[in-house]
């Protein structure tokens, strides 16, 4: 009886090591998919990464105009390399401050395999003017393709619905990465890094070590801060953000009186005004806007040449405040459509705003701030 109640605590003491033995080996092996899933330089990466839950790249469709490209050159181009998708449009203040680090990206990856598609979905109708975006493009020097999505096609079939956004697609399509807005821009460029050492694995080529990420500093935004105002009647629905009492007359020309006083985060034309979609225009030979707004930084968009005068608190702007784009005193010429800095400060406060505007004709969209 003894003799078996030996046999058997043998027995399971063999089984109990037996057991463990293969729970540590089966943990070992996960712990090394696990890891080579995180950095696919440790094992072969193309066969561990299951891609079934990554959707493919949609087609780039319905383009107007290519620029640094054209449809032959961008198709031969895609194919096999890492793809970054930037959807943006130039009077955008959030995409403009992206722009700085995607073209570092592309002086620093294109000969590495990666490719740089900005794909322009313009919010306002002067964004669709090839002549424009190529100024812009110029502007902030952009060498990358840029195609003109002007009807909405491609960012339609990327289901997108936000300026800037970034998808990056693998080496064989797969969209593996996706980011909204500002911001992240050293875990963008540790997925482009990945992406490529992936790529280069695949393909059998020597893998170029790890580079320091791009150093710029990244604009600080303002925990609280007035939204976008924006002045066409299509664009401002739902959002109140018209003080004035004469509210919007889509189409027609409205005349906008002095405010007795100023609620934050609306605007107040003054003056003879047309209401248009996406814009007012200025009908008499001059007119004003005020806002009271909380910020460090404004910006507006507009279009048609006028000189403003820019007053703040009831004074001229002082040069502590003068936007990048303010050239001398308190006065900005504004010519082509486009984004123009008047406020740059350290930080952020509560002031009162004037534009004073001298041409009939003078075109405004919208007022961003930071």
């Amino acid at each position: 009886m003894k003799s078996e109640i030996k046999i058997a605590v043998v027995f399971g003491i063999a089984i109990v090591l037996t057991i463990g033995i293969i729970s540590v080996l089966f943990s070992s092996l996960d712990l090394q998919v696990e890891q080579s899933l995180i950095n696919p330089s440790q094992s072969n990466p193309g066969n561990l990464i299951d891609k079934s839950k990554f959707k493919k790249a949609p087609e780039i469709v319905g383009i107007s105009h290519y620029l640094n490209t054209t449809p032959e050159q961008l198709t031969s181009e895609i194919k096999g390399k890492v793809v970054l998708y930037d959807i943006w449009t130039y009077s955008c203040i959030n995409c403009i401050r992206t722009l700085p680090y995607i073209t570092a990206w592309n002086d620093k990856y294109s000969d590495e395999g990666l490719l740089i598609i900005g794909i322009h979905s313009p919010e306002f109708e002067f964004e669709k003017d090839k002549d424009n975006v190529e100024l812009a493009i110029s502007k902030h020097g952009i060498t990358y393709p840029v195609v003109m999505d002007n009807e909405w096609e491609t960012w339609n079939a990327f289901e997108n619905r936000y300026w800037p956004r970034k998808y990056i697609a693998d080496h064989e399509g797969y969209l593996r990465y996706d980011h909204i807005g500002e911001g992240a821009y050293q875990e963008t460029e540790k997925i482009i890094q990945r992406l490529l050492e992936e790529r280069s694995l695949s393909l059998g080529m020597q893998i170029v070590s790890a580079e320091p990420l791009v150093d710029i500093e990244e604009f600080e935004h303002t925990s609280f801060r007035t939204p976008e105002l924006y002045f066409g009647y299509s664009l401002a629905q739902g959002r109140n953000q018209l003080g004035s009492a004469e509210g919007f007359n889509q189409n027609k020309i409205t005349t906008y009186n002095e405010p007795n006083n100023l609620q934050l985060h609306k605007f107040y034309p003054i003056g003879k005004w047309l209401n248009l979609e996406d814009s007012m225009k200025l009908e008499s030979d001059s007119g004003s806007i005020k806002i009271l707004y909380h910020a460090k930084e404004v910006n507006i968009v507009t279009a048609n040449q006028a000189e403003l005068e820019i007053f703040l608190d009831g004074k001229p702007l002082d040069e502590r405040y003068s936007g990048k784009d303010i050239k001398s005193g308190n006065k900005i010429i504004t010519s082509d459509p486009d984004l123009y800095n008047i406020i740059n400060s350290e930080k952020s406060a509560t002031h009162e705003l004037e534009i004073k505007i001298n041409k009939k004709g003078f075109e405004i969209f919208t007022f961003t701030f930071g």
